[in-house]
């Protein structure tokens, strides 16, 4: 069995709110009697991108089971490249990375667009998983994880912002059937769909959650709750192939 975390979306500022909650989260991974085959933070890692918010997400992060971490639209990729991975030579090409595990590849993708808040997968991107899907064999499952979610989830206003020209990855999984499963964040909200034939599962947030347009309360925040739990995802990989996901609120201390 292959047991991924998958959280997004903590929006370090240097602010007590959000450190506590990324905290809370760690920590209960942490705390687990179970080794994870790795735990995915799928994006917007620093609030403003300033060279001290990734140094406290690199201490936050820090974790004793195989970690890998993706931008968002928060975040800088020269920054984020300089503060997270610790490259000398930052450059602001999309910081795409592999993990190949026991059974399993995860692929994660560069979706965000310097200077902007809407997704997009640059063609180096597309080219190199599909490299990556090229050289990992048919019976090996492949998780394909990025920032922004490549369909609407009918949440306005994350739909204008949400990942385009999403024709060319789906033309890319049509050709790699072992291509299980797309994981992202973004939306701030735990969310389950298709895309290209495959689920695409969204990680909640864990600084804040979205809320829904018919939870809008008129004269309310219209866009987010900040007094609901952080949420973790676990997609799980049975013996059989198939993906199950599960979904535990996490109490964040106060």
């Amino acid at each position: 069995m292959i047991v991924i975390a998958h959280l997004s979306d903590v929006h370090l500022d240097g602010g007590d709110r959000a450190a506590e909650r990324t905290r809370a989260v760690m920590e209960y991974l942490e705390g687990l009697p179970y080794e994870l085959d790795a735990v995915l933070v799928s994006g917007d890692i620093a609030d403003h991108a300033r060279p001290e918010e990734y140094e406290e997400a690199r201490k936050a992060l820090g974790s004793r089971h195989p970690l890998v971490v993706c931008p968002g639209n928060h975040d800088d990729r020269t920054a984020f490249r300089r503060g997270l991975l610790g490259e000398g030579r930052p450059s602001a090409a999309p910081v795409d990375q592999v993990l190949r595990g026991d059974g399993f590849v995860l692929a994660v993708c560069d979706s965000s667009v310097p200077g902007e808040h809407r997704g997009y997968l640059e063609d180096s991107t597309i080219a190199w998983l599909d490299g990556v899907l090229t050289d990992t064999p048919r019976e090996v499952p492949v998780l394909v994880a990025f920032h922004h979610p490549p369909v609407p989830l009918h949440i306005p206003y994350v739909d204008g912002i949400r990942q385009f020209g999403e024709e060319r990855l789906a033309a890319l999984a049509e050709r790699h059937p072992h291509l299980t499963a797309f994981l992202c964040g973004h939306a701030h909200t735990g969310a389950a769909t298709t895309f290209a034939g495959r689920p695409l599962l969204v990680a909640p947030g864990v600084v804040s959650t979205t809320r829904l347009p018919w939870e809008a309360a008129s004269g309310g925040n219209e866009y987010i709750h900040t007094d609901e739990p952080p949420v973790v995802a676990f997609h799980v990989i049975g013996e059989d192939g198939r993906l199950t996901t599960h979904y535990r609120v996490v109490v964040a201390r106060r």
